[in-house]
C-alpha cells in the first residue's frame, strides 16, 4: 500500500497569536512556524502502518511557499520517505489545496491519503472531504483508530453519540483526530538523515492547478475579553441575581 500525507505549515501550536494593527489576519513576522499538529498525527499513522507492514511507501505533500520544505523535512525525519513541494506563492484555501492534491494523486497513484481533519490556523476542516469527493473515493473523517482489515480499513470515527466504525474499500482518504495517536519525538541523526531523502518541487502552475482563493476575508478581530465572575452569597442570591439582572430563568 502506498500513503500519501498531505501535511501543512501553520504558526506554532505554543505561539500566542497576535492580530495585526490593521486587522486583515494574524501577525508571521518573525513568528515560529510549525507543522499542523493534526497532519503531524496523520504522518505518525501512516509510519505506524508501513512499521505494521501495510504500507510500503509514504510521500509527504504540501501546497503553499518555499518555506514549506522545513515541514517536509520534518515529515522526512519522522519516517516518511521522500516528500513533494506543491510550490505556489498566493494564498492556499481548501479547494484549492483539494485540486492540487487530486492532481498529485493522479500521479502518484496512492492507495491511501490520511490527513489532519483541520488545520489549526483557519480551522476549515473541508480539505479531506473536498478531496475525497473530487476523487470519488470513500472517505473515513475523524478517525481516532485506523487498522487494516480484508479488502480495505477499517476506521473508527468520533461522532456526537459516540463512536461509528466504517469498512473502507481502498483507495480511499481518512482525515485524522486528535486521539488517533501521540506523533513520535523526532531524533537528531533522524534529522540529519532527513537531509538526503528526496524533496521534489513542483510548480502550482505547470500543474494546471487553479488555487485562485474563492474566499475573501473582511477582517479579523480578537476574541471579546471576558467578564470576571462574582461571588453570590447564597442560592436565593444566585435565583435572584440569574431572574432579575441575567434574564435567564
Amino acid at each position: 500500500m502506498k500513503i500519501l500525507v498531505p501535511i501543512k505549515r501553520v504558526v506554532d501550536a505554543n505561539v500566542r497569536v497576535r492580530v495585526k494593527s490593521d486587522r486583515t489576519g494574524v501577525e508571521l513576522a518573525n513568528i515560529k512556524m510549525a507543522m499542523n499538529p493534526f497532519c503531524e498525527i496523520a504522518v505518525e499513522e501512516a509510519i505506524r502502518l508501513q512499521e505494521a507492514g501495510a504500507a510500503k511507501e509514504i510521500v509527504a505533500v504540501s501546497v503553499g511557499g518555499p518555506q514549506c520544505q522545513d515541514i517536509l523535512r520534518t515529515a522526512l525525519a519522522m519516517g516518511a520517505d521522500r516528500a513533494i513541494l506543491v510550490e505556489t506563492d498566493g494564498e492556499t484555501q481548501p479547494l484549492g489545496v483539494a485540486k492540487a492534491l487530486q492532481t498529485i494523486a493522479a500521479r502518484e497513484k496512492p492507495d491511501l491519503i490520511i490527513l489532519g481533519k483541520q488545520a489549526i490556523d483557519d480551522d476549515n476542516n473541508q480539505t479531506g472531504q473536498m478531496l475525497a469527493a473530487l476523487l470519488g473515493w470513500a472517505q473515513g473523517t475523524f478517525a481516532s483508530k485506523v487498522e487494516r482489515a480484508e479488502g480495505g480499513l477499517r476506521v473508527t470515527r468520533e461522532v456526537d453519540g459516540g463512536l461509528e466504525t466504517l469498512m473502507l474499500k481502498l483507495p480511499a482518504v481518512v482525515t485524522t483526530d486528535l486521539r488517533l495517536n501521540e506523533p513520535r519525538y523526532v531524533k537528531l541523526p533522524n534529522i540529519m538523515k532527513a537531509r538526503k531523502k528526496p524533496l521534489e518541487v513542483l510548480k502550482a502552475a505547470d500543474l494546471g492547478v487553479d488555487l485562485t482563493p474563492r474566499l475573501k476575508v473582511l477582517k479579523v478581530d480578537e476574541p471579546a475579553a471576558r467578564v470576571g465572575g462574582i461571588k453570590v452569597e447564597s442560592v436565593p442570591d444566585l435565583v435572584h441575581r440569574l431572574r432579575n439582572e441575567k434574564k435567564v430563568i
